[in-house]
């Protein structure tokens, strides 16, 4: 089985996606405004400050159906893996 077969997609909805992208526009700003003369410990603050309004929209946003929908996949145990490509290889 190819490592693309089993490939499970973990991440992938709207909430996740927005709490990525803006936690990286965030971040960026300020460290532009840093880097640009501002203060580091004011955009620091303010980054912070805004990742957790992002955070809390994001978990919003999960909890008005844009998140999984499903709980995430548990992968099998050694056994059970071993036991699986035991059988594939007795067929």
């Amino acid at each position: 089985m190819a490592a693309e077969e089993h490939h499970d997609d973990h991440g992938n909805t709207v909430s996740a996606w927005f709490l990525t992208v803006t936690w990286i526009v965030a971040w960026t700003v300020a460290a532009v405004a840093i880097m640009m003369g501002g203060g580091l410990v004011l955009w620091t603050a303010i980054a912070l400050g805004a990742s957790v309004v992002f955070a809390v929209i994001a978990g919003v946003m999960k909890k008005a159906g844009l998140g999984r929908k499903e709980d995430r996949p548990v992968p099998p145990t050694r056994e059970e893996w071993e036991a699986t490509r035991e059988l594939a290889a007795s067929k």
